[in-house]
């Protein structure tokens, strides 16, 4: 069992007083728009997917037990706002409850926490930088140069929302929830976000986004999905040894 929130409050107290140190998950995403073809929970699907796989790996590890906590749905989200199904919450908001949550857990014996993004939206990535070091907690920063070597041509290029990436990852973790038939008609669409943000552009149609994607998503795979989760859970569980060293 990974899921902290099926455990009983007898089995928490009882993960607190055993051999192996815990460490905790907390998986973050947004609701925003993804493209035509991909669902608004990409982000908060791939982070969770993330961890339960970082979990699984380490099930039997005999000095670190991984749980997993409920996934934090919402994020700082103004980029999408043109389009029907994003929701925001503001940057304050996001900090607050990030803090609270985390401190929440290390009143009670959880010290060790790492915080898990894959909604890259400046101002939210900006607040979790801020709200995890106020907590005390480690946050696995996929934008970091050093992460962001180990990850796809296209997540490196900056042109991967609802791209090839993002959609390679739904495929293998959740595929009733794209549309295949509509991704498949998507031409690609090259736009370097981290480029268009520093030139100003401050939402997806400014960017050149109307469709509220860039990247390639007709090229995305199962395959490679499977391949990129494989990638982000070592980067997972490095970072949950180095918080449990």
């Amino acid at each position: 069992m990974t899921s902290f929130a099926d455990l009983t409050s007898p089995q928490v107290a009882d993960v607190l007083a055993g051999p192996r140190k815990p460490v905790l998950l907390l998986p973050v995403g947004a609701v925003e728009p993804h493209g035509p073809h991909a669902p608004l929970g990409t982000d908060e699907i791939i982070s969770a997917g993330m961890c339960a796989r970082a979990a699984a790996r380490l099930a039997d590890d005999p000095d670190v037990r991984v749980l997993v906590l409920p996934t934090l749905n919402y994020g700082v989200t103004e980029f999408g706002a043109a389009f029907p199904g994003a929701v925001s919450v503001s940057a304050s908001t996001l900090h607050a409850l990030i803090v609270d949550v985390c401190r929440s857990l290390a009143a009670q014996g959880f010290s060790r926490l790492v915080v898990v993004n894959n909604h890259f939206e400046p101002a939210h990535v900006e607040t979790l930088r801020k709200a995890t070091a106020e907590a005390g907690v480690a946050y696995l920063d996929l934008v970091r140069r050093r992460n962001a070597a180990r990850l796809t041509a296209e997540f490196q290029s900056g042109a991967c929302h609802a791209g090839q990436y993002e959609t390679s990852l739904v495929l293998a973790d959740r595929p009733a929830l794209v549309d295949t038939a509509t991704m498949a008609t998507l031409p690609p669409r090259p736009v370097d976000m981290p480029a268009a943000m520093a030139e100003g552009r401050a939402d997806f149609l400014a960017m050149g986004m109307d469709r509220a994607y860039c990247g390639a998503p007709a090229a995305a795979t199962d395959a490679e999905g499977r391949s990129t989760f494989d990638t982000l859970t070592d980067l997972l569980v490095e970072a949950i040894r180095e918080v449990a060293s």
